[in-house]
């Protein structure tokens, strides 16, 4: 019976107090679009828009408010300010240097952008990120760095044989050209070892190329330059004789000569060349002790036996027992090493006419013969003369009186020939002890 009392009493009053707000003024109901608003009435009415009314105003994740945070419901039927709930926008961001980014939906709330580079540069740095609540980004802006080395590809190993007669060989190859990945530029190209186009000594040699790009990265590529020297077997200088050989002896191209000691002519091959086939040129020569013809009896031929082998030293005395003479030839006998390292033969012409006698050591030459050398080289034949003969027949110097061995060794050291003969005797080691 209570219960069923106060019901009643809750109705009329409210039927009383809607009645007393009918004359009240009211306002649009507030909709607030990604937000809400919580209001209320004055004497906490059941009715959130009438005049009094006062409403707070919220917005949802990922928005902010503008305008007030509370409104009013005035008496003109209006709220007292309008506010709206907007969508929180990020800084905006930086497009990086050589790339770029794509976002869903700008620099709103909830937008994911997504760095990229272009081909060569490398993303450091967050690839995705996202604006946030806070309005700021998450993770770090990214940027894009050219991280990656340039290319270059050097040749393939070179291999060559050395040049005829050298121990080196010129070897040529094209530049190589690097190519950088990012920008295509490439600030600095650096070589480490010979050149193209260098002559290159036997051996492997490395050759390294290295390019730089503007980022500062590098790459370097190797290749080998092999140079190879075709060699025959080594040559023996023959007994009572040496060699002289150019290059390094036993090389392709190489020539060896052969040269004999003095008393000793050469007999085969003066000179053989290593060939491309490893093989020497001609046959090993020897030295024989030279056999002089003492049978001719023309003097230009006789001489001509010496031509370019022996040096000749013509003594001639009207008599053996013609003091001059014996103390020349007494001289002589204590130098015969020496007459020997310098090619020299000795011819003694005796007598007067009618009779004539000549030899060399123990063989006596035709009379004839004696006398046509007297002749060809113009000997007076009554008084002691001594003449030099260079290897190519030529009068070099002429003598009255007998002369020392040191002064006869000084004059033909200075003929030509002699020059290298002396430079070939002291690398062999043939001197006189």
């Amino acid at each position: 019976m209570r219960t069923s009392l106060y019901i009643l009493w809750l109705f009329s009053l409210n039927l009383y107090l809607a009645r007393g707000y009918e004359d009240a003024p009211w306002c649009s109901p507030i909709k607030i679009k990604n937000g809400h608003a919580t209001c209320t009435s004055p004497s906490r009415s059941y009715y959130k828009t009438v005049k009094g009314t006062r409403c707070n105003i919220y917005c949802q994740k990922g928005y902010e408010l503008s305008g007030g945070s509370q409104v009013i419901c005035q008496s003109d039927k209006r709220w007292s300010s309008k506010s709206i709930c907007k969508q929180k926008r990020c800084p905006t961001l930086t497009m990086p240097v050589n790339g770029g980014f794509k976002c869903t939906d700008g620099a709103y709330f909830n937008s994911r952008c997504e760095y990229y580079c272009s081909p060569g540069y490398q993303l450091k740095g967050d690839r995705i990120v996202s604006c946030m609540d806070s309005k700021s980004w998450s993770g770090r802006p990214a940027t894009c760095l050219d991280l990656e080395p340039p290319r270059i590809q050097c040749p393939s190993v070179k291999e060559k044989v050395a040049e005829p007669n050298k121990l080196t060989a010129r070897v040529f190859w094209d530049t190589p050209e690097g190519r950088d990945t990012a920008d295509g530029i490439l600030t600095d190209v650096t070589l480490k070892g010979l050149p193209s186009g260098s002559d290159f000594p036997e051996g492997d040699h490395k050759i390294q190329y290295t390019v730089y790009d503007r980022a500062e990265n590098k790459a370097s590529c190797k290749f080998t330059v092999k140079v190879r020297v075709r060699r025959c077997a080594k040559l023996n200088a023959p007994e009572n004789g040496y060699i002289k050989c150019s290059g390094a002896g036993d090389n392709y191209g190489a020539t060896c000569d052969y040269f004999c000691m003095g008393g000793y002519e050469l007999q085969g091959s003066p000179a053989r060349v290593c060939q491309f086939n490893s093989e020497w040129s001609g046959a090993e020569p020897t030295c024989a002790f030279m056999n002089i013809n003492v049978g001719l009896k023309n003097a230009v031929e006789f001489l001509d036996q010496f031509y370019e082998k022996r040096r000749i030293l013509v003594i001639s005395t009207p008599t053996a027992a013609d003091f001059y003479y014996r103390l020349q030839v007494g001289t002589l006998q204590q130098a015969q090493c020496g007459l020997d390292l310098r090619h020299v033969t000795v011819i003694e012409l005796f007598g007067v006419y009618p009779t004539y006698i000549g030899r060399i050591g123990r063989r006596l030459l035709p009379p004839a013969l004696g006398l046509q050398l007297r002749l060809l080289l113009r000997i007076p034949e009554r008084k002691f003369q001594m003449v030099v003969l260079d290897k190519h027949g030529v009068d070099k110097e002429r003598y009255a009186i007998p002369i020392n061995n040191s002064d006869l060794f000084m004059l033909i050291d200075t003929f030509p020939l002699r020059k290298d003969e002396m430079k070939f005797q002291a690398e062999v080691g043939h001197t006189c002890i």
